[in-house]
């Protein structure tokens, strides 16, 4: 599997360069992920930009590895999806649960949000007063 990583302050895009995807790289998609959930900046964009067609297990390996993000309180948004990509998506039943942007900077836009809620619900700076 091909990709391009780019690291900014509050997330990581890895890029996927490949136009097909099939069930044999679920492993190596899993493998150029998960190790951000350790890092200290545990968010992921997935940029899909350049893949046209995927495997209905690559499908689920994606939102699956979107489950562990948000199990270990970080962020993992898809964009960029081809409408071959999002038929898959619609065909697994995926579509739903996914969060999936048109564009990357509208990914970024959903992380920083995210970060935010996290700081938000994770803070005990909430007193409330009668």
């Amino acid at each position: 599997m091909n990709f391009k990583i780019d690291t900014k302050e509050k997330f990581t895009v890895i890029a996927l360069l490949d136009t097909d995807l099939n069930d044999n790289m679920a492993v190596d998609l899993k493998k150029a992920c998960t190790p951000y959930l350790e890092a200290e900046v545990k968010n992921v964009v997935l940029n899909m930009h350049s893949v046209i067609t995927i495997s209905s297990g690559i499908a689920q390996t994606i939102a699956l590895l979107q489950q562990s993000f948000y199990e270990g309180n970080a962020s993992f948004v898809i964009c960029q999806i081809s409408s071959g990509v999002n038929e898959v998506f619609e065909r697994e039943e995926l579509d739903d649960i996914l969060n999936c942007t048109p564009s990357e900077s509208e990914a970024w836009d959903i992380v920083q949000m995210e970060e935010i809620e996290r700081e938000l619900l994770d803070g005990n700076d909430f007193l409330f007063e009668d």
